[in-house]
């Protein structure tokens, strides 16, 4: 396809994919804070589930949700700090690790008074900026499956 035959998106220059010193520089910082969440999801988040830690197995208990329900989201955690590492799969994991702290929130909310509720939804925050800015590993994801299919 030649330049003048080019779709109208193709001239927009998102930032944190440009070639300028600033795009680096934002490409840097984004991998970064990719890298910091992943850690934190990993490490801090799932592993104690994972491992039914005593602080985490008697949140579940206190829902109702048991090891079950513990393990199971220890699991999504993981997966999801796994895929903010991997580029096809970072704007999907954000969306997917967002969604996740959604809940979090309703459930500290209706089912913990509101304690520590904040923190969801400040976790949100960089997991959309991250989502938005790797958006473009969507159509990357999307070109994978279809192949596949």
């Amino acid at each position: 396809m030649s330049e003048t035959t080019a779709p109208a998106s193709a001239s927009r220059t998102v930032i944190a994919e440009s070639a300028t010193p600033r795009g680096r520089r934002a490409r840097i910082a984004l991998r970064g804070l990719q890298i910091l969440l992943a850690l934190f999801y990993a490490i801090a988040s799932a592993l104690p589930k994972l491992i039914a830690h005593p602080s985490a197995a008697e949140g579940f208990d206190q829902l109702g949700w048991g090891s079950a329900g513990m393990y199971t989201i220890g699991a999504l955690e993981l997966a999801g700090a796994i895929a903010l590492l991997i580029p096809v799969l970072q704007s999907v994991a954000a969306t997917a690790l967002s969604a996740l702290m959604v809940g979090a929130f309703v459930v500290t909310i209706t089912a913990f008074d509101g304690e520590n509720a904040a923190t969801p939804l400040i976790l949100i925050v960089p997991l959309a900026l991250i989502a938005w800015a790797r958006r473009s590993s969507n159509a990357d994801l999307l070109r994978l499956v279809r192949r596949r299919a």
